[in-house]
């Protein structure tokens, strides 16, 4: 208890601790129903003329395709107003949508809803930049690496907590539980963060406008191309998200299964993910976060290859969980690198980019993924997505900054 306390008492380690728990809610709450969206969609019923299948496809881009367009300008204001009102403003909002969602009458009008969740919410990106902005520069590996084991284990659980709901009651109550948790999520950060914001310029700076700070971060040396970065390690993860129930169809025989054993590999991956993150953010902080990058994304790479020449489930499931380990090098990394390469002052600005940049790769994958698997199989699909994250490592390797001291802007 002790140690508790005297962790606590370091501001940066309480605003990280508290945010590591609202994490955690989130992604549970957040991932309960996010694999379960398409089999939401077929019970609702389309009320025009589109088709279920492409319905499902946009209840994933629509979100996705709306954050991007709003993560920058919410990451912007948080440079102005303060990053715990944005953490704030992405769980009570994301809280109210997602209620709404259990009363929605049609796919359409699920769709609509998503739309909206993405123009309103960002919880990632602005949990990064609260966090980045009270962590010690040196300890960003660690802070990022804690986040994203809060997130991970979230997204473990959920899968399993939201399909154990929807198989007792309805796809509503999860719904339910999953605004719950945003609420709950919310108002401790409300309660327990205290945020000591200083806004860097005035508030009728003429650097302040969206467009020139958004230039002045692109221009940091390394920033760029880590974005690239991100965007590529996104692609590739979530291309492969629409076919793994098909492919998972393929493999196994007992069709009432089926949506247990989704989960499980989705839960399972996640968990790895949560475990190496902060033993892989800590490593970074000591050998550098650019050769961790560069080794996990080779890693991934590496165990998405033989996915596409599994012939039984427990096969995928191993090699699923190997992907996970190296999706846990690969996002702390990236978070801590940017953190690295820009000033204090910025964070807002910096993740809400990353989090446009994030969400723009999710609102492409999911189509470029369903468009491979009718061109080249189901199995051609994990060889492409091996070849992402080939082209991500060597990248990395030529084009980012070997040198990760302060930027000096």
């Amino acid at each position: 208890m002790k140690v508790i306390r005297e962790a606590l008492s370091t501001p940066w380690q309480r605003t990280l601790y508290i945010m590591f728990f609202a994490q955690l809610m989130t992604g549970v709450g957040v991932s309960s129903i996010f694999p379960f969206l398409p089999l939401y969609v077929k019970e609702l019923g389309a009320s025009t003329r589109l088709s279920v299948e492409l319905l499902a496809g946009l209840v994933y881009s629509a979100q996705a395709f709306t954050m991007m367009l709003a993560s920058p300008i919410w990451g912007t204001l948080a440079d102005r107003y303060g990053r715990k009102l944005m953490v704030e403003r992405s769980m009570f909002g994301g809280a109210i949508i997602l209620l709404l969602m259990a009363f929605v009458r049609s796919a359409e009008e699920l769709v609509v809803l998503r739309a909206i969740q993405g123009l309103i919410t960002g919880v990632i990106g602005a949990a990064n930049a609260l966090v980045a902005s009270a962590t010690p520069r040196e300890r960003c590996g660690y802070a990022m690496g804690l986040l994203q084991v809060g997130l991970g284990t979230g997204i473990a659980l959920g899968p399993m907590v939201g399909g154990a709901l929807a198989d007792a009651f309805s796809y509503s109550v999860v719904f339910y539980v999953t605004a719950a948790l945003l609420l709950l999520a919310g108002v401790t950060v409300l309660v327990g963060v205290k945020e000591e914001f200083v806004p860097v310029e005035g508030l009728g700076d003429r650097s302040n406008h969206f467009l020139l700070k958004w230039r002045k971060i692109f221009s940091m040396p390394g920033v760029l191309m880590t974005y690239f970065m991100n965007f590529l390690g996104q692609l590739g993860r979530m291309m492969i998200v629409p076919i793994i129930p098909l492919f998972i169809e393929t493999l196994i025989t007992e069709s009432d299964k089926l949506n247990t054993f989704t989960g499980l590999v989705a839960g399972v991956s996640s968990a790895t993910t949560t475990l190496s993150a902060v033993y892989l953010g800590r490593l970074g902080d000591r050998v550098g976060h650019h050769r961790v990058l560069i080794a996990s994304l080779l890693f991934t790479a590496f165990m998405y290859l033989p996915q596409s020449l599994v012939g039984d489930g427990w096969q995928l499931l191993v090699l699923y969980a190997l992907v996970g380990v190296g999706l846990g090098g690969i996002i702390p990394s990236i978070s801590a690198l940017l953190a690295r390469y820009t000033p204090p002052g910025e964070e807002g600005a910096v993740y809400g980019l990353d989090d446009s940049i994030r969400s723009g790769a999710r609102s492409i994958a999911p189509m470029l993924g369903s468009g491979l698997a009718v061109w080249v199989g189901l199995r051609g699909t994990y060889v492409a997505t091996a070849c992402v994250f080939f082209f991500a490592a060597l990248l990395a390797f030529w084009q980012l900054p070997k040198s990760e001291s302060l930027s000096k802007f």
